[in-house]
């Protein structure tokens, strides 16, 4: 091999691999640091693609999930209201029964009118509620989606209930012209609770549609989840081993560079003559 004094390629080549160790080695502790195997786009390009989506489709998820929480809160609210009007409507029917009482004077029938009046007040007050500003009963319906691509055809749909209407509701019962017991009939009454009953039975089975869903987007999030770890989530273990093996490399390179620099002290001791 030729002493020589301009290059000195064995110290280039040893530059080249410590350079390329220590790059790999600054990879490692990034990685290990972050917890994530692609801290650059570099690192893994489709990767990183198919990360950004599936970590939105999850974001639009949980929010999903608020969504459902709150169609479910409305829902529950709804059913208080529904269930306080089935109470009412059971003290009207025993008072419409007691009015029917032929020993009962006209002072007895009176009193019984008085309550009458004030249960039909808050039997009107029923109809009126509002959650967070969203009226509880009224003839439109409401879809509440529950896929991530929001999809129409998959909406869950609250059905309207019109608890005002006369024919569907409580409104034989509320309406003006109806001012005394001796104004209804039982079948009026139990018309009504018929009504009530059906709607609180649709709120239910509304409510357990929208407990499934949420259950199946829990089933979906968690293996999203999964998807996205595979993906981007470091192997702490494999990721240490690479560490300890380019930590190993660097310090081997940096001590065979010092070795190849002292090589150009061969030509100089031949010729300054040095032994």
């Amino acid at each position: 091999m030729s002493v020589v004094i301009n290059s000195n390629s064995a110290a280039e080549v040893a530059a080249n691999n410590l350079a390329y160790s220590n790059a790999q080695l600054q990879d490692s502790l990034n990685k290990l640091s972050s917890g994530s195997k692609i801290v650059n786009p570099s690192d893994d390009a489709g990767g990183l693609a198919v990360e950004m989506k599936l970590t939105a489709t999850s974001d639009r998820q949980s929010a999903l999930q608020n969504n459902i929480g709150d169609a479910k809160s409305l829902l529950q609210t709804q059913d208080g209201a529904l269930s306080v009007a089935g109470s009412i409507l059971d003290r009207v029917s025993e008072l419409e029964t007691l009015y029917q009482d032929p020993t009962k004077n006209s002072s007895d029938l009176a009193n019984y009118d008085d309550e009458f009046t004030q249960l039909q007040s808050e039997l009107s007050s029923l109809t009126s509620q509002a959650f967070n500003g969203v009226s509880l009963f009224g003839s439109a319906s409401t879809a509440v989606d529950v896929t991530d691509d929001l999809s129409s055809g998959s909406a869950v749909t609250l059905a309207g209930a019109n608890l005002a209407s006369t024919g569907t509701g409580i409104g034989s019962l509320t309406a003006s012209a109806i001012s005394s017991l001796s104004n209804l009939t039982i079948t009026n009454i139990t018309n009504a609770i018929q009504n009530v009953a059906t709607m609180r039975a649709f709120n239910g089975a509304e409510q357990s549609r929208l407990g499934f869903a949420s259950t199946l987007l829990t089933t979906n999030q968690t293996n999203l989840q999964s998807a996205i770890s595979n993906i981007s989530d470091v192997d702490v273990a494999e990721e240490t081993t690479k560490l300890a093996k380019w930590n190993v490399l660097v310090q081997a390179g940096t001590s065979m560079l010092t070795q190849a620099n002292q090589s150009a002290n061969i030509a100089l001791k031949l010729i300054t003559g040095g032994g």
